[in-house]
């Protein structure tokens, strides 16, 4: 019997986020750079997903997800560094989420939702932002974010970096 669970990331854990990364992103390279800057920036919202044995046989890295305070209508552009957080942010970014198939149907999604919920109350942000990429945006749908084309006054340019399917979306917190 598997346990799938969502962890801290670690820089060791770089090399499979990208192979990853690799995998699942065909088309939508990221440096590895871009990754280790947003863990440096903002650890609390970079997360490893792993599936373990109960039995304590080690962990198999199946996903990853990064999340950094951003600016509401202004999503980073892809395969670019932030250099820092904007002291103006108003809203919790998940930048990139990725399952590998064996992952998909565990539970790993809706559990990253309700981190991202917790992460976005502890920081004191107000909504939840998302770039929604591979016709995802049916799934963030069902988890409450909507299609936010009004808030782009800023932000078409780096929306237009991910494709002409990307959707931005936004979900208001409770």
């Amino acid at each position: 019997m598997s346990h799938y669970q969502w962890r801290p990331m670690r820089a060791t854990d770089l090399p499979r986020v990208m192979a990853i990364a690799a995998d699942v992103h065909v088309g939508y390279f990221e440096a590895e750079e871009v990754f280790a800057e947003r863990l440096a920036l903002f650890a609390p919202g970079c997360l490893i997903a792993v599936r373990s044995a109960l039995a304590g046989e080690g962990e198999e890295v199946i996903g990853y997800a990064f999340m950094h305070p951003g600016r509401h209508g202004v999503p980073p552009a892809l395969n670019t560094l932030l250099q820092a957080l904007d002291p103006a942010a108003d809203c919790l970014h998940l930048h990139d989420v990725a399952l590998l198939p064996s992952a998909r149907g565990s539970g790993l999604g809706r559990a990253l939702v309700e981190q991202l919920q917790q992460l976005c109350r502890r920081a004191g942000l107000p909504r939840a932002t998302l770039v929604a990429v591979h016709a995802s945006s049916t799934y963030w749908q069902s988890a409450g974010f909507v299609e936010d084309t009004q808030a782009l006054l800023h932000g078409q340019d780096s929306l237009a970096s991910y494709g002409g399917d990307a959707r931005y979306m936004s979900r208001r917190l409770p």
